[in-house]
């Protein structure tokens, strides 16, 4: 009896250290590099990623990760308008702060993409992107028809990212959204179709801090074979979304890639 007991505390100790929040593996860091070839990939197969579903002309807004600006999304934003979307960057520069003023500057773009199309907007995040586009979608549900996030730590601990030393140095303990409040609770989706890309070989944000939970609203997680970095060029993940933006306002299905691509989404 005594040895089963202690077998059941090392088996306890073992799934809270596998589980607890902490960021990827130091490997998967130093070989971010990978991601040149996932952008040499993304044009060697964009004349086939120019077959893929098109899209309804809805306004995609594409939003770029922590550090960077709309130079990283404009791969990816190209792709989207050859696919029929109106696709746009965000008008709030490198993505450094979170603070109201960022706040303030999404949603007035939101606002006006809106307006301007008299239609939903769907939302696309790229690592903090991700994070910035579901707070944005609980802000404002009526106005967005679904939200893509990619690599984005969504588990409400900083602890998942290997780049939180950073974020500090630009932010403080508590970005101003938090002190006032807001930004609370980002494991919680918001209430619109949403979908969370991740890669278990990530090396920023570890994979656990990306998958999100079930709730009362369509959510969904897929695993892709990507690097950090390369999450918003990789062909894979391109396939992903607009798979995903294709899909007819008003009656989301589970991502379920063709047999001919099932080797390139394995199971979270």
């Amino acid at each position: 009896m005594a040895s089963i007991a202690s077998n059941s505390v090392v088996d306890a100790e073992r799934f809270i250290e596998e589980t607890k929040a902490k960021p990827p593996h130091r490997f998967w860091t130093l070989t971010e590099g990978r991601a040149f070839f996932e952008l040499g990939a993304f044009y060697a197969s964009r004349l086939m990623l120019s077959q893929l579903p098109k899209g309804d002309g809805h306004a995609v807004m594409v939003m770029p990760g922590f550090m960077a600006t709309n130079n990283s999304t404009a791969p990816m934003r190209g792709l989207l308008k050859d696919l029929g979307y109106n696709a746009h960057g965000w008008d709030a520069g490198r993505n450094l702060r979170v603070n109201e003023e960022l706040l303030q500057v999404i949603e007035a773009q939101l606002l006006e993409l809106y307006e301007t199309s008299g239609r939903k907007v769907s939302l696309v995040g790229w690592s903090l992107g991700g994070v910035l586009a579901r707070e944005l979608a609980k802000l404002h549900p009526d106005m967005v028809r679904l939200v893509i996030s990619l690599g984005s730590p969504i588990s409400d601990d900083r602890n998942h990212t290997s780049a939180a030393r950073l974020f500090k140095f630009f932010n403080g303990n508590e970005p101003e959204q938090l002190r006032d409040g807001q930004f609370q609770g980002l494991d919680v989706a918001p209430p619109v179709p949403t979908t969370s890309v991740l890669t278990k070989t990530d090396g920023v944000v570890h994979w656990r801090g990306s998958v999100q939970k079930k709730g009362p609203y369509p959510t969904e997680n897929i695993e892709v074979y990507a690097s950090h970095i390369g999450l918003g060029v990789n062909p894979s993940v391109m396939i992903a979304i607009a798979d995903r933006l294709a899909q007819t306002e008003g009656a989301w299905k589970p991502f379920k890639p063709s047999p001919l691509r099932r080797w390139m989404f394995p199971k979270v």
